[in-house]
């Protein structure tokens, strides 16, 4: 059976001030192409189909788009929401959408139920486990305590029980929306980290053919049967030495997995540069740049005047301009932002409370200190949700 991977359109999401409404609908195009000349079996998108809990009114429309070509091309699709959508929203008519070939897993309690679909070797499981907020999903999966790793594991549980209960020989393909340990992140994925700890083990997903994930905007390749397609287009310059594609993955009789990278396209080419602003205006080294989408970072050791301006002139798709001057190490004023840059919520704060009283907090005071940081995500969790 071949299966396109793919995940992370963030449909509705700018990059810096450039909307991308135009290059996503783009992307729609090019998937819909694929898969008529790759001959695909089955598409798989693996969450955050939207930017956000609330989209715009273009995004849906560009969504629906989407739905009817796919609905078109009589190749089923298997979706489901990860942790930028509404998983409610999201799941609105899946029964109906279902019956053209569209089936999307937004429902933790259905993680498995898989949808069964058949090729001349017989069937493939493909089970859907939307994105698992721990803090509203451990009571489903009955766990004492709220942890990407505990619920992911008891929804994973459920999927081996029912493959146990298929035809010997079936196959399964496992979509999944989470932090993996050993994937790269980059600074366009939200955080999801939970008690200090966002990622769970590849392990998890150990007796099924292949897990296509999604939440990292990086492709990569966890183990052969672990993937993430990572996302079809750039959405933060951390991102600019992405290659943009989806995963082409063939499974065959006897479940072993062969994969391909098919590139996405991508409106502009992104760099980042960084030298004084003199520097930036004069290097002859960086005439491949100018057509680029730049994030430019001053290193001037003074302000100087009307700097975006002047970088237009010659990159005229400059869409953001970082300053830090270069200085000594212990000069006074180097920023608060490259004092804190690289450092976790608790780790801020835990230097908070050692700047405030003389001495960093023990382990019973981390503790409270992480139970309150994930309070705060998991309400912000909840507000999401009730959106």
């Amino acid at each position: 059976m071949k299966i396109l991977h793919t995940s992370d359109w963030h449909l509705g999401r700018a990059f810096h001030r450039v909307n991308m409404l135009g290059a996503q609908a783009e992307f729609i195009g090019h998937l819909v192409t694929t898969v008529r000349e790759h001959a695909v079996d089955a598409v798989v998108v693996s969450g955050d189909v939207y930017d956000r809990a609330v989209p715009p009114l273009a995004a849906v429309e560009l969504f629906d788009d989407a739905l009817h070509r796919l609905a078109d091309l009589g190749v089923p699709t298997v979706m489901i929401s990860g942790n930028h959508d509404s998983a409610r929203r999201l799941g609105v008519g899946a029964g109906l959408i279902g019956r053209a070939g569209i089936h999307l897993r937004t429902e933790p309690a259905a993680c498995g139920t898989p949808v069964v679909l058949s090729d001349s070797h017989g069937d493939v499981a493909f089970y859907g486990l939307p994105y698992l907020e721990p803090a509203l999903v451990k009571d489903e999966f009955g766990v004492r305590k709220a942890g990407h790793e505990a619920v992911l594991a008891a929804a994973m549980d459920r999927v081996r029980a029912d493959l146990a209960t298929r035809a010997p020989g079936t196959r399964s393909v496992v979509l999944a929306h989470a932090f993996v340990t050993g994937g790269e992140a980059s600074d366009s994925e939200r955080d999801i980290t939970v008690g200090g700890v966002a990622a769970v083990p590849a392990g998890v997903f150990d007796g099924v053919d292949y897990a296509a994930l999604g939440h990292l905007h990086g492709s990569q390749t966890i183990t052969e049967r672990v993937r993430y397609s990572g996302s079809p287009l750039p959405y933060s310059f951390s991102e600019t030495d992405h290659r943009k594609s989806m995963w082409l993955v063939d499974l065959d009789a006897e479940g072993a997995v062969t994969a391909e990278r098919v590139d996405c396209p991508v409106p502009r080419s992104l760099a980042r540069i960084r030298g004084t602003l003199e520097e930036l205006l004069a290097d002859p080294r960086l005439v491949p740049q100018e057509d680029a989408w730049i994030e430019a970072t001053l290193t001037d050791p003074v302000r100087p005047a009307e700097p975006m301006a002047r970088l237009c002139e010659r990159f005229p798709h400059t869409l953001s301009l970082v300053f830090d001057p270069e200085r000594a190490p212990d000069d006074p004023d180097v920023s608060y932002a490259r004092r804190l840059a690289g450092r976790s919520d608790q780790e801020i704060a835990e230097d908070f409370v050692a700047h405030v009283r003389g001495a960093g907090p023990d382990e019973r005071e981390q503790a409270v200190l992480r139970d309150a940081l994930d309070a705060v995500r998991a309400d912000e969790a909840v507000r999401e949700v009730a959106r």
